[in-house]
């Protein structure tokens, strides 16, 4: 079928959007009909280089449909489903995924590549040639095929335009809070970055019982929607939290920070340690250039104090267990959803939607197809 799609094509430093033909789906793969994707930072990153990705490539991670069509052998899937993309697919049988960590699954190798898992061939074509799709899904198009391990299927009365956002950038951030550093009842929580990912630690922090949650960021619009979203106090800078994290906790400091800052540099380390107590524990999210291999950190304070220093990607979760536990409290009231959405485009707006973004008018901006 033909549709269009929004594609990086190399040495270009914009979304293109164009029409692009679609094969029909292969073996253990479904055609999804999109109502939503949402605009998440990672695919800038990819548009300045920070993020190394295979071109040519239809950009877009966070989405969610409707199954329109199944190919031959898929078994949890059929048409009428309502499905949430999840950007790390999750096979189901690897050693990640048997012990009970599919975000770690295999599969994690060749989500960068761009190309169908199966086969490793497009599915879909422009201008002559194969594309490749960001996390394999390309959620910058109304219509994508995709393996069935990439779709959790989620309850009918969900908001498809609201579910996308729980396939990256809200689970993601609620994880980094109560997975990997998992924030405690009366703990004191710094998230530096209160974006689409951090509004969303401040969310998970929140919803995990933290007494005090500090939330920084230095565009004020941010730190805003961070406190209206739960943060009890905001600044500008680590520095500035400083002395208010001293007061609150009288010189103790932070039980958890998390980073979610867009893009981490080697020097955005160690005051984060400065903000973190003696067995306290850093969760770093954001993204970083490969190229960065070092990073400041006082050793002696992270070894006698006996800190820690912990990875996130996807905010730890099982996608297929996890995404619908996060919409059933979407549906209690719990997580705020619409809420993080300021503003809905059109796909020809997508520049004009992270032009928004990197001016900081938006917490979270929504493609609506």
């Amino acid at each position: 079928m033909k549709t269009e799609a929004a594609i990086l094509w190399e040495g270009e430093k914009q979304w293109s959007v164009e029409e692009v033909e679609l094969d029909d789906p292969q073996p253990g793969e479904v055609r999804v009909k999109l109502a939503s994707s949402g605009l998440c930072h990672s695919d800038d990153h990819a548009v300045k280089g920070d993020l190394p990705t295979a071109m040519p490539i239809i950009g877009g991670h966070e989405g969610a449909g409707i199954v329109e069509e199944v190919g031959a052998g898929v078994t949890r899937l059929r048409p009428g489903d309502h499905v949430v993309m999840a950007f790390i697919p999750a096979c189901g049988h690897c050693r990640w995924c048997a012990s009970g960590n599919s975000v770690l699954c295999d599969y994690g190798a060749v989500i960068m590549s761009g190309l169908p898992i199966s086969d490793g061939k497009p599915r879909t074509h422009a201008r002559g040639e194969g594309l490749k799709r960001m996390s394999l899904l390309g959620t910058f198009s109304p219509y994508t095929v995709v393996h069935q391990d990439s779709c959790v299927q989620i309850d009918d009365d969900i908001p498809l335009e609201l579910a996308s956002l729980v396939g990256c950038g809200v689970t993601t951030g609620f994880g980094a809070a109560v997975n990997r550093a998992q924030v405690g009842p009366g703990d004191t929580v710094v998230v530096v970055g209160t974006g689409g990912l951090g509004s969303s630690a401040v969310q998970g922090s929140r919803i995990a019982g933290a007494e005090n949650i500090i939330a920084v960021d230095p565009i004020a619009f941010r730190r805003e929607q961070a406190e209206m979203l739960g943060a009890t106090h905001s600044v500008a800078s680590m520095a500035e939290a400083m002395p208010l994290v001293t007061e609150l906790t009288r010189g103790v400091m932070a039980d958890k920070t998390i980073m979610t800052a867009s893009l981490m540099t080697g020097d955005m380390l160690m005051p984060l340690m400065a903000l973190t107590r003696k067995g306290g524990r850093a969760c770093l999210t954001s993204v970083a250039n490969p190229n960065i291999t070092s990073a400041d950190v006082v050793l002696v304070d992270l070894i006698l104090s006996q800190k820690e220093i912990v990875g996130n990607v996807f905010g730890g979760c099982n996608p297929h267990a996890d995404l619908p536990r996060l919409l059933s409290l979407y549906k209690s009231g719990e997580l705020k959803l619409a809420e993080l959405v300021t503003k809905t485009y059109s796909l020809e707006q997508v520049n004009e939607g992270y032009d928004d973004l990197l001016n900081g008018t938006i917490m979270r901006g929504m493609i609506v197809f």
